[in-house]
């Protein structure tokens, strides 16, 4: 009489690699497929070939896996931002060079929405500390976050004389406001039905807004000179 043979026990310890790599990679995969709702521990460490008590050294919540995927959904969105200033041609004329840098910041923020609305909606499921701690984790190669991307295209602006220094104080939000809420329109809302050249039409017109609200008249000049 043959005896008949167990299953393998899923296995509790990780042998090939590192674990929190592969849960961390798993929850990317998930939140890219199912935004922030999809990301569990129970399906990471599915994926990952462990048991679930396995990833609790590495991940003591779904809450702490959550928040890991976030910061790396937010890296990966510096890095799209940074991919887009790489693109732009240098050139001496400084306000010139601010208008573009902010353009492309808009331009990454909104590509990475369209190309990665899973991911997108992830980076901004959990309140965070924009200026807190583990900046480095949710940065690009340039070492800075998202809306540090944005701020550093403002100083630009600043230092090109286009946006005086006392109005520089608080003008992210304004900026970050309006092209993150486009952005949730054409993903979640009823800009869904747009073509991507309409997309990025509205874009356009909506930096050239942004622009319009922060420059002075004196920088107005300097922009519609630069244009002609």
């Amino acid at each position: 009489m043959s005896k008949t043979t167990a299953p393998a026990a899923q296995r509790s310890t990780y042998r090939h690699g590192d674990l929190q790599r592969a849960l961390l990679d798993a929850g990317i995969d998930l939140a890219r497929g199912g935004g922030p709702a999809a990301v569990t521990l129970r399906e990471a460490t599915r994926r990952a070939g462990v048991v679930p008590n396995a990833a609790y050294r590495h991940y003591a919540s779904r809450d702490a896996l959550l928040q890991a995927v976030r910061r790396a959904a937010l890296a990966a969105l510096a890095v799209a931002i940074e991919d887009q200033l790489a693109r732009l041609r240098t050139t001496a004329d400084a306000a010139a060079s601010a208008r573009a840098s902010l353009r492309a910041v808009g331009s990454g923020y909104l590509k990475f929405a369209r190309t990665e609305p899973g991911l997108f909606r992830t980076a901004f499921s959990v309140p965070d500390a924009l200026q807190g701690a583990a900046v480095a984790e949710k940065a690009g190669a340039s070492g800075l976050n998202p809306f540090q991307l944005l701020g550093a295209a403002l100083d630009r602006f600043v230092d090109a004389g286009l946006l005086p220094p006392q109005r520089r104080l608080g003008a992210e939000y304004l900026a970050w406001s309006a092209v993150h809420g486009l952005a949730m329109l054409i993903i979640d809302g009823p800009l869904r039905a747009m073509s991507p050249s309409q997309q990025t039409l509205v874009l356009q017109r909506l930096l050239d807004m942004v622009e319009q609200g922060l420059v002075t008249p004196e920088g107005a000049a300097a922009v519609t000179a630069g244009r002609k």
